[in-house]
């Protein structure tokens, strides 16, 4: 099993799937084992609900709207969250949206 669990959630799912390779790419050369990935804004609750929940949930910049409503939920789970620098997102920049994620996680 992964040592930490990163959930990256954006409107389909779909537009964060690059990001999250680049993010499993900077893990793997860091020599890091993290899961990450991406899911729909309405798989957040599942996800929260899980047996084993996400360490980090990061939002996509283009569901920054949602960010009050989301931390209320991971603040209830005890999850910390954030949503990602629309920069690092566009320019696909996943070692700098893990080094984001890990920041939050310790």
């Amino acid at each position: 099993m992964a040592d930490k669990k990163i959930m990256l959630a954006c409107a389909a799912g779909m537009s964060t799937s690059l990001l999250v390779t680049k993010m499993q790419e900077a893990a793997k050369a860091n020599g890091k084992d993290y899961e990450i990935f991406a899911k729909s804004t309405a798989d957040i609750d599942n996800e929260l609900a899980a047996d084993v929940k996400p360490d980090v949930l990061l939002l996509g910049p283009q569901v920054s709207y949602m960010q009050k409503e989301v931390k209320s939920k991971t603040d209830a789970a005890g999850i910390p969250m954030d949503v990602i620098n629309m920069m690092d997102y566009g320019m696909m920049k996943g070692d700098k949206v893990l080094a984001a994620a890990e920041s939050l996680m310790n």
